[in-house]
């Protein structure tokens, strides 16, 4: 069992070696994962302990293929591994996360039957991942995690969300666009996840509506057309798909209205296990009352991180954001996919949608 003392993993299998790329004391607000696209636990943590002319990277804890972990920082110390990145507004994630380093090849690359890495090494084919990334690239070779490795990743996010109190658990391709797709697909991101945000609730993260009117929209922007009349402050919503600027979300209660809303006038609400959540539609078919609400079922670690991934298979093992308005993904460590029902209401007026322009 893993513990935190004094900001240092404290734990079976946790070992200590400071290096010496760091920057001052924080507050940690996420949890960034990564992959070392390197050859093994050792070398990376050389690596990111050597102090370089230039480059030089960083992390606070370094995890190993077989659930060895060695902390390189206190987790109030800043640590350099998110580089030029920005999340809900928030720019430059090293003065804000935690950063997290699985030991993983990263991204493959076929020599005719051989799978090989940057640094020239053949993976076999049962330790590789033939899946497409979900911010798009088509299907590609990639490094699999061991089984291992995501039930200690999911261990390690648990703990630390619970400890900080940390805001979300993302993977350095969300916070680096088109720049960087580590921890990939072979990584059970949304998984993992939603199992530590959900620690301690059976829910999924709950929002609260910040602005006095705040348009939900059918799709990520602005520019798409408000699916109902606005809400009002204080309304609750339940996170479905976070992105940066915008996320996906259902409002709580009995009814079937989701869509998009800014991320600037939403703010989380603390988790709580009897809090109310959004009934699914066969839930809600068959529901005596409109106050009836059912707990959503959970799931071990292991099935929360989804198959190991130490097979071939050719779709990506994380789900995808949707890929069109409107599409939704829903569950605490599974996925499930539906239309969303489009909610027609009272229209906005002119002026309120240039009010709300941003949202």
């Amino acid at each position: 069992m893993l513990r935190i003392e004094n900001h240092r993993l404290v734990g079976e299998g946790v070992t200590f070696r400071a290096t010496p790329n760091v920057g001052g004391s924080y507050q940690p607000r996420f949890v960034v994962l990564h992959y070392t696209a390197g050859r093994n636990l050792e070398s990376s943590v050389e690596s990111l302990c050597t102090r370089k002319p230039q480059g030089n990277a960083s992390a606070h804890i370094v995890l190993g293929r077989d659930g060895r972990i060695v902390q390189l920082a206190p987790f109030n110390t800043v640590t350099w591994h998110a580089g030029v990145s920005q999340w809900n507004g928030l720019n430059g994630l090293n003065h804000h996360a935690i950063g997290i380093e699985m030991d993983n090849a990263g991204l493959l690359h076929r020599e005719g039957e051989r799978f090989v890495a940057w640094f020239g090494k053949a993976y076999p084919e049962n330790e590789v991942l033939v899946a497409a990334h979900r911010h798009g690239g088509g299907p590609q070779p990639w490094h699999a995690y061991t089984e291992a490795q995501i039930t200690r990743a999911l261990e390690l996010c648990e703990l630390l969300v619970a400890h900080y109190r940390l805001e979300d658990v993302l993977g350095h391709e969300d916070i680096a666009r088109g720049r960087k797709s580590d921890p990939g697909p072979a990584f059970p991101l949304a998984a993992v996840r939603s199992r530590a945000l959900g620690r301690g609730a059976d829910v999924q993260p709950r929002l609260q509506v910040t602005a006095s009117k705040l348009n939900i929209r059918s799709g990520p922007g602005a520019e798409f057309p408000a699916v109902a009349p606005a809400l009002k402050r204080g309304a609750e919503l339940l996170l479905i798909t976070p992105q940066d600027r915008w996320s996906f979300v259902a409002v709580v209660g009995v009814t079937d209205l989701e869509g998009w809303v800014c991320n600037d006038f939403i703010e989380r609400l603390p988790a709580s296990r009897s809090a109310a959540r959004v009934l699914s539609r066969s839930e809600r078919s068959t529901a005596p009352s409109p106050a009836r609400s059912r707990a959503a079922p959970t799931r071990s670690a292991p099935a929360a991180a989804a198959q190991p991934a130490t097979r071939k298979r050719a779709s990506a093992a994380a789900p995808k954001a949707p890929s069109q308005p409107g599409a939704r993904t829903r569950g605490t460590a599974g996925t499930r996919t539906t239309a969303a029902k489009t909610t027609t209401g009272t229209a906005t007026t002119r002026s309120t949608r240039a009010k709300a322009s941003r949202r």
